[in-house]
C-alpha cells in the first residue's frame, strides 16, 4: 500500500485530496475518504492538500493511527475495487472501526 487516510479525516470529509488525485483512488464513505491501495500509484498528490493532515504514506504513518493501514486495505476488501471513484458511491459504506469511532 502506498498511501492511507487517517481518524483526522472521520466526520471532515474535505475531499481536496480526491481533486488532487490523478487516477481518482480516494472515495468517499459515509464518515471518512478511504485510498484503494490497488489503484495508489505512489505519487503523493493527495498529502499536501490535505488541511487535517489524515494522509500519510503508509509507512510514515504515526503509531497512533497504524489501524488505518489495515482500515483502508479492508474497506475494499469488503465493499470491493472499483477502477476509480467516479465509477460507484459508497457514501453510506464504512469499516466497522470508523462506524464506531468516537474521538477520545
Amino acid at each position: 500500500m502506498a498511501f492511507i487516510i487517517t481518524e483526522a479525516c472521520i466526520d471532515i470529509k474535505d475531499k481536496e485530496c480526491m481533486v488532487a488525485c490523478p487516477v481518482d483512488c480516494i472515495y468517499e464513505g459515509d464518515r471518512m475518504l478511504y485510498i484503494d491501495p490497488t489503484e495508489c500509484i505512489d505519487c503523493g498528490s493527495c498529502e499536501p492538500v490535505c488541511p487535517t493532515n489524515a494522509i500519510y504514506e503508509d509507512i510514515e504513518t504515526p503509531a497512533s493511527s497504524k489501524v488505518f493501514i489495515d482500515i483502508n486495505k479492508e474497506f475494499f476488501e469488503q465493499f470491493g475495487h472499483h477502477e476509480g471513484a467516479s465509477n460507484i458511491d459508497l457514501t453510506d459504506k464504512d469499516h466497522q472501526y470508523v462506524k464506531n469511532y468516537t474521538a477520545s
